[in-house]
């Protein structure tokens, strides 16, 4: 049984994006999946202090909500993320939670010396967000930071659902398609965890 930790980016409880995201819980349920849901807001979690207490080990030293979530990440096959985008990139509270995953980067590049660009894939993700513009370049930013936080987790992207002119609380629920697209997708993403070297 595929072990996917889901995690909730948005400020907002019942945004599109959560919407979103609970189709793709719901899909990848299932289709027999174990789903942990994370919700940010809920978390009392530290930006990165850069105090590189994390240079023996590659755990970060701060104590606070981050090291549970940083434990289920690692022990599970799939993630799940969403988040909407502020200024072209992801939620702030999003954000906090790469951020202190710098963690694991010195982990694996200084720690465990692996070299550049040889990652060996132990996990997918799946990534969910939503935009209020019809901007061409969207997306572009926030694609690049989600490839490079799933690197240094040894993770691929297996999918981007990525979906613009949504802004306002509920938007989401009068495009029946987007929400039959994230339910599809959860339930793909399960199969695709499944084909994981063991």
């Amino acid at each position: 049984m595929p072990k996917i930790v889901a995690i909730y980016g948005s400020p907002r409880r019942k945004g599109n994006t959560a919407t979103l995201l609970q189709q793709a819980v719901a899909g990848a349920r299932e289709n027999g999946a174990l789903v942990e849901e994370i919700i940010l807001r809920d978390l009392k979690m530290s930006p990165c202090l850069e105090i590189y207490g994390c240079m023996k080990t590659g755990r970060c030293a701060i104590k606070d909500d981050f090291q549970k979530v940083y434990d289920k990440i690692l022990s599970s096959q799939g993630l799940m993320l969403a988040s909407p985008i502020f200024f072209y990139t992801v939620s702030a509270h999003t954000k906090i939670l790469m951020d202190r995953c710098q963690s694991l980067w010195v982990k694996k590049y200084w720690v465990d010396k692996a070299a550049a660009g040889q990652s060996e894939i132990k996990r997918r993700g799946l990534f969910i967000s939503v935009g209020a513009t019809k901007g061409k370049k969207l997306f572009d930013g926030t694609l690049l930071s989600i490839r490079y936080f799933f690197d240094v987790l040894d993770m691929e992207l297996w999918k981007a659902l990525l979906f613009r002119q949504l802004d306002f609380e509920g938007d989401v629920l009068k495009y029946p398609d987007y929400l039959d697209e994230a339910y599809v997708a959860g339930k793909e993403f399960v199969s695709a965890l499944r084909e994981l070297p063991r």
